[in-house]
Order: C-alpha cells, then sequence, then structure tokens
C-alpha cells in the first residue's frame, strides 16, 4: 500500500470513529446496530468506497437527513479543533461564519473565534475576504472596535480568526421583538451614548485610511456595563485601495436597511461619509424602533433609500429633541456633499445634543409648498413665520426686483385711473 492510500485510509478510520461518537451521543443508533454496520464495512471488498455513515442510512438506522446532521456535526467538532486555543461553547452563527468562545491557553484568557464553513473554505473568494476582514481590524486599536488577535488555518484547512471575547449582544438582538430578542427600545440619552461611541470608532478607522461599509445593529455590541464596539469588518475596504475599488464598480455592498446612496449605485470611490449615512441610519432605528425605509424586497427598500423622503425621525418619535433628528437627516442626505464634512463633526454634535446643546454642524431642512428643500439657521418658533422665512430664503436678488417693478407698475396703473375717473368727471 502506498504512503497516500495509507493516509487516506487512516482519514477514512478517524472519520468513522468520528460518525461512531457523534451517532451513539445523538442517540441516532444503538451499539448493536453500529457493530452491524461496522461488519458489513470489513466485509466489503472496497471498505473505503462505503463509509459507516452510507451503511447507516442503506440500513435505515437513520436517515438521510439526520446523516447530513452529522456531517455539520463533525465539522464543527473539527473546526473546534485549533490549536492553542481550547474551545468553550458555540455562541453564534451566521451564513458566513461560526463563532466560538474559546480559551487561549498560553496567555489564559478568554477569546471568540470566528470559523469559516467548510463550504465556504473551498472558495477562495471567500477565503481572501475572511483574511481581509482580520489584517483590517488588526489596522485598528480603539476600545470601541472589537480587537484582533490572529489569523489563521487548521491541518484540515479551517480557516479562523481570534478576536477578543466581547460580553454581551448586539443592538439587532436587544431591539429585536420576543422570542428573538429582548424587545428592547432605547432611550434617546442611550442612543446618542452608543452612537457617539461608535461615531468615535468610525473616526479611529476613517483617519487610518478604512471604511467600514457595513455600519448597522448586528454590527454593534453593547456590553452589560454599556460599553459599544464595533465589530465585523468582513466589507472593510482601505480608501487608497483603488484594484479592489475598481473590481467592486457596480456592485451594491452593503446592508439594505442601512446602505447609502453611492454604494447602491456601486460607485468606485466611496469614503466616509458611506459609513455616516449608515450611522444616521442606525440611529433613526435606535430612535424610532424601526429602520429608515421597509420594503418587500431588498431591491425595494434599496430604491427608497435612492428616491424616497425620509420620514423625519421626530414625526415618529415626537418625543425627540429637534437636534437629534437633525443629526439624522444631515447624516442621511441622499447626496453625500451634502453630509458632514468629517466625522469629528458627526462626533461633536452628538456630543452636544447630549448636553441639552444645539447641534453645530448639522443643519435643518425644510420642505414647505413644494419649495426646494434648503437649510435653515433657525426653526421660528411660529408655524406662519416659518414659512415666510422659508419663502424669504428661497427668494432671491432677480425675484426681489420682479416684485419691485410689479408693484411701481401696479401704482402707475392706479393713478392713470384716478386721472381719467377726474378727466370724465368733468
Amino acid at each position: 500500500m502506498s504512503r497516500s492510500d495509507s493516509n487516506a485510509l487512516g482519514a477514512a478510520i478517524a472519520a468513522d470513529s468520528e460518525v461512531e461518537k457523534v451517532v451513539v451521543d445523538l442517540g441516532l443508533a444503538t451499539r448493536t446496530e453500529m457493530e452491524f454496520c461496522r461488519e458489513q464495512q470489513k466485509q466489503s471488498s472496497d471498505p473505503n468506497q462505503r463509509s459507516l455513515t452510507d451503511l447507516l442510512v442503506e440500513h435505515n438506522f437513520i436517515t438521510a437527513n439526520q446523516a447530513k446532521r452529522i456531517r455539520v456535526q463533525m465539522d464543527e467538532r473539527r473546526s473546534g479543533q485549533i490549536p492553542g486555543y481550547q474551545v468553550m461553547a458555540k455562541v453564534g452563527k451566521g451564513a458566513m461564519a461560526v463563532v466560538y468562545k474559546a480559551r487561549q491557553i498560553s496567555l489564559d484568557r478568554i477569546v471568540a473565534i470566528k470559523v469559516l464553513p467548510k463550504r465556504l473554505s473551498e472558495n477562495p473568494d471567500f477565503v481572501e475576504r475572511f483574511y481581509k476582514e482580520g489584517k483590517a481590524a488588526a489596522r485598528l486599536a480603539h476600545n470601541n472596535i472589537v480587537q484582533a488577535i490572529d489569523v489563521g488555518s487548521t491541518q484540515d484547512n479551517y480557516h479562523y480568526f481570534v478576536m477578543e471575547f466581547v460580553e454581551g449582544k448586539t443592538l439587532y438582538d436587544l431591539m429585536a421583538p420576543p422570542p428573538h430578542g429582548d424587545g428592547k427600545r432605547f432611550t434617546e440619552k442611550e442612543a446618542l451614548d452608543i452612537t457617539q461611541q461608535i461615531g468615535e470608532a468610525l473616526a479611529h478607522a476613517h483617519l487610518r485610511g478604512l471604511i467600514h461599509r457595513d455600519v448597522k445593529p448586528k454590527n454593534i455590541l453593547l456590553t452589560p456595563q454599556g460599553v459599544a464596539k464595533l465589530t465585523d469588518l468582513g466589507l472593510a475596504r482601505a480608501t487608497d485601495d483603488k484594484e479592489a475599488a475598481e473590481s467592486e464598480a457596480g456592485k451594491a455592498y452593503g446592508t439594505p436597511y442601512y446602505i447609502s446612496p453611492e454604494q447602491i449605485r456601486g460607485e468606485v470611490d466611496i469614503d466616509y461619509r458611506a459609513d455616516l449615512y449608515s450611522l444616521g441610519a442606525t440611529l433613526y432605528h435606535l430612535v424610532t424602533g424601526r429602520p429608515p425605509f421597509d420594503g418587500d424586497t431588498p431591491s425595494a427598500v434599496m430604491h427608497k433609500h435612492l428616491k424616497s423622503v425620509l420620514t423625519p425621525a421626530d414625526h415618529l418619535n415626537t418625543s425627540l429633541s429637534q437636534g437629534t433628528a437633525e443629526i439624522i437627516e444631515f447624516c442621511m442626505s441622499k447626496k453625500r456633499t451634502e453630509r458632514y464634512g468629517s466625522t469629528e463633526d458627526l462626533v461633536e454634535d452628538l456630543k452636544l445634543v447630549r448636553e441639552g446643546r444645539p447641534p453645530a454642524h448639522a443643519r435643518h431642512h425644510v420642505d414647505m409648498d413644494g419649495l426646494t428643500r434648503m437649510e435653515e439657521t433657525a426653526r421660528p418658533s411660529d408655524p406662519y413665520e416659518a414659512v415666510m422665512a422659508a419663502r424669504a430664503a428661497a427668494a432671491g436678488p432677480n425675484q426681489y426686483l420682479i416684485i419691485g417693478l410689479g408693484a411701481v407698475i401696479g401704482i402707475s396703473v392706479v393713478l392713470n385711473l384716478v386721472l381719467m375717473y377726474f378727466v370724465v368727471a368733468r
């Protein structure tokens, strides 16, 4: 027997031993049934072609669906065998990865390990994106960003990303209605505090040339002490990475409920203002209990980000301060040139509003009598004055000239009519 054949046989035997343990642990088959299949396997002319799982299904000891579950369980057991780490429990699972709580043996500390599923490990694009996330996170060191520790792969070709373990839940899990979540409603003060922390995290990333591109409640963790942590840099991109930008041209990367208009259009020169839009959309959700736009399909939601007028947050939550509503509208301007000039400006406004003062950078937008949306420097207390102020702001020099000429002509007509009256009277 060649070395490669020997290795293959050894791997098959090891795999069957794992199958046997999983099947017995789950109570899917008895030891007698397992021994029967083992005997059938030995009598086969080519034992490598008849796995223990196949024989269990063939003799109706387990179903095909149970066999799939066994394979998934085996994958999870193998992925949990990472050198240098003692896996303690599975704490999360998504479409892209499984997250485990583990102990780093060398430093005796608790960490989180994100493992790429086997089916995705065979796709070079997913593997590349996985490692890019780790490298992007490693460039950042901020209290409000989940810290990266290590990336690597096992002998079984499982790719893993080790990071700081955060005790807490995502904003999504906190807000989701029971039984899927806690059904929590955030106060305005709590929402501003969380948004300020994430704003500071983004400012740190933006200064280092990184755009997150997927800011949303699911990617923000909140500890029991109220510390907000930005996580999942899977879509993060360096602003100077022209090759990546050009390869993604025309594709919408992001989450429909929180994505910026320029990301939807697949523009090449995405910058920090895309993150500000998504953070504004997240703040909107926190203070109103719902995302800014909704629809039956992701496409319908994204179309609204492009075309629909945003319902002001203080129309849905009437207890909301004017300052918070202004910050949200400024962040979520459809034209990025009409958003904040820097992430630091946003953070400053969030601090001011938390202190009960008006924002220094956000400007309130009004839309009255079909006039173009414009910026007010102050909001008059009287509605009539607000309308007059908006109309006065809309009137340019040419409009005033026309109004003046109209007044002169009107007076002239009246005087002529008076003179004609006296002439006729005589």
